[in-house]
């Protein structure tokens, strides 16, 4: 399960940056998971809680962003994001789509505590 290698890694990166900004702690991560990512949320949430205790995000709320596709049409220029795993342009029909959104996973935000 990839899910408990990104949480690692989530966390080893919020500890990093609330390290380098003299904080205590961490108390809130917001990431964006595109529905594309490969990842589950519900098992990220689940690692996310199992791996965070004894770290300096133990008491962080963890807040995820779903992410829907966006695709832009290569035939009608029209950008939209789709609702259903369709993949045509909902305005020409067309299947030549560039995706745009949706397929990544990224960490919008941190919230630390300082001693100030």
């Amino acid at each position: 399960m990839h899910e408990y290698s990104i949480v690692d890694s989530l966390l080893q990166l919020a500890e990093e940056h609330a390290i380098k900004n003299n904080a205590k702690k961490v108390t809130k991560l917001e990431i964006k998971i595109g529905v594309l990512s490969g990842v589950e949320p519900e098992l990220l949430r689940t690692a996310f809680d199992t791996f965070k205790e004894g770290t300096m995000c133990e008491d962080a709320e963890f807040l995820m962003k779903i992410q829907p596709v966006v695709v832009r049409c290569k035939e009608c220029g029209s950008e939209s994001v789709l609702q259903k795993d369709e993949y045509l342009c909902p305005k020409c029909k067309s299947g030549n789509l560039e995706i745009i959104d949706g397929e990544d996973m990224y960490l919008m935000s941190l919230e630390l505590e300082t001693d100030d």
